[in-house]
Parts: structure tokens; C-alpha cells; sequence
């Protein structure tokens, strides 16, 4: 009788033991759902702050014609600028002078160098005091945080430049690291005017100014490479030739 009565009460312990590990298994996957769902929100919500809007501007004083993009609460022009009131061969610089340059082009008239191929795929190079007024009304060049601001919306300036660079290899030399074009930027290797009177590097690196200053001679920029997925942030000399991409005020 008694080895009845406790083979009952182990029967009941045992009972009671599946019990609790089933409750147990279910308080699990319910949490797990939770999770899941949770990790799923937050990815939609991820999804939905990298929408991107394409839109298109004219500029009024030439007619060119801009496609533009909208990501975050920002607004580019995601072609390089075409503005230019006048040329010089790359032998004339300066810091402070305002010097507008066509790559590859030597010479002083603004038809000519709207004539050649670099002009139609790159656009203009501009020193940092030309750069800063090149900007349609409107818009302007782009300060170094909102620079940072499109960086960390792209996932950090490590991988920036793949999201950015158009891709392939008709302009951008192979092997063209890590481009994707997946914002819609096309970003192309327009190279630069170097502060010792020389054109160098279009098909490899393009650079782009910011309108903040690091010291009386020198800017911050930004340049993305064909060996790289990567955007750089450096202080540049004024006197440099850089593309210029413009954000709306």
C-alpha cells in the first residue's frame, strides 16, 4: 500500500515537472517571437529612414539640367555641377581668387571647354572660393556635418562611397571596390586640379569640397576611390580643384 501511495506522488511530482518545462518551452517561443517581431519592426523602421526620392532641378543660369535625390531631411543635386562663368588652364590658382577648371583643358574659352568630353561626364573642378559661391539660389555647398549627417545615413563613411560610386567600369577604374549605386548618386571620378598646376587622377578618385574651413588655407573634403568602398574626410588646400556636389538650403 505504501509503495503504491509513493509511486502516486512520484507519478504527480513527475506530472508537475512536465508541466512547468512545457509552460516553461512556451514562455520561450513566445518570447522569441517577440524578439523576432521586435527585430522586424525595427528593420521596417530601418527600411522606411532610407527611402530615397528622386526628383530634378534646373538651374536657371545655363539650363543645365540636375537630377536630384532626397535621403533623410536632405536634398542634393546628385550630379556634379556644371556652372561656369569662365576657365583657366590648370597652371592658374590661387587660395582666394575664385578659379574654375575643366579637366584636361588648357586654355581660357568657356565654349571650348564645354566642348569636351570631360566637361559633359565630370563637370567643373573648383577651388575652395569658388566652390563656395557656385551653387545655384537655393542651394549651396554642403557643410562637413551634413556631409557626416549623409555618411552615418549610408552606414558609415567605411562603405559610403560603394552606396554612392556609379557602377562598373566605364568611368571608375576597375576593380571599382565595392560599388553598388544603390542611392542612386552615380558618383563619378572626375580626379582634381592639384595645387602644383597639374591635373591628376580622373577614373581613379573623385573629391568633392565642404564648405567648412580647417585653417586659414585649407578646407575639409571629401574623396571616394576606385580601390575603395570608403568616402575620406580630409583638410585640403584651398588651391585644390574639386567637383562640387550642392544640397538644398
Amino acid at each position: 500500500m505504501a509503495d503504491e501511495k509513493l509511486k502516486q506522488t512520484n507519478n504527480l511530482i513527475l506530472t508537475s515537472m512536465k508541466t512547468r518545462t512545457n509552460l516553461l518551452n512556451l514562455l520561450f517561443a513566445f518570447t522569441g517571437i517577440a524578439i523576432l517581431l521586435t527585430l522586424s519592426n525595427s528593420c521596417k523602421k530601418d527600411e522606411d529612414n532610407t527611402k530615397i526620392t528622386a526628383g530634378a532641378f534646373t538651374d536657371p543660369r545655363d539650363g543645365k539640367v540636375y537630377k536630384t535625390l532626397t535621403i533623410d531631411n536632405q536634398t542634393w543635386m546628385a550630379e556634379n555641377l556644371k556652372y561656369l562663368p569662365e576657365v583657366m588652364g590648370p597652371a592658374t590658382g590661387s587660395q582666394t581668387t575664385p578659379c574654375y577648371y575643366v579637366f584636361g583643358y588648357d586654355g581660357t574659352i568657356v565654349a571650348e571647354a564645354k566642348a569636351t568630353d570631360n566637361y559633359t561626364t565630370y563637370g567643373v573642378l573648383y577651388n575652395w572660393s569658388a566652390a563656395m559661391s557656385a551653387c545655384p539660389a537655393g542651394w549651396r555647398l554642403p557643410n562637413d556635418a551634413e556631409w557626416s549627417q549623409l555618411m552615418d545615413h549610408l552606414g558609415g563613411q567605411d562603405v559610403a562611397g560603394g552606396k554612392l560610386k556609379e557602377t562598373g567600369t566605364s568611368h571608375w577604374f576597375d576593380p571599382n571596390t565595392g560599388a553598388t549605386n544603390e542611392t542612386g548618386y552615380t558618383a563619378l571620378p572626375g580626379g582634381r586640379r592639384n595645387d602644383d598646376g597639374t591635373f591628376l587622377y580622373t577614373g581613379y578618385n573623385g573629391y568633392w569640397w565642404s564648405a567648412t574651413e580647417f585653417s586659414s588655407n585649407t578646407a575639409w573634403g571629401r574623396g571616394m576611390y576606385y580601390k575603395s568602398n570608403g568616402v575620406s574626410r580630409d583638410a585640403c588646400y584651398k588651391e585644390y580643384g574639386f567637383s562640387v556636389f550642392c544640397i538644398k538650403d
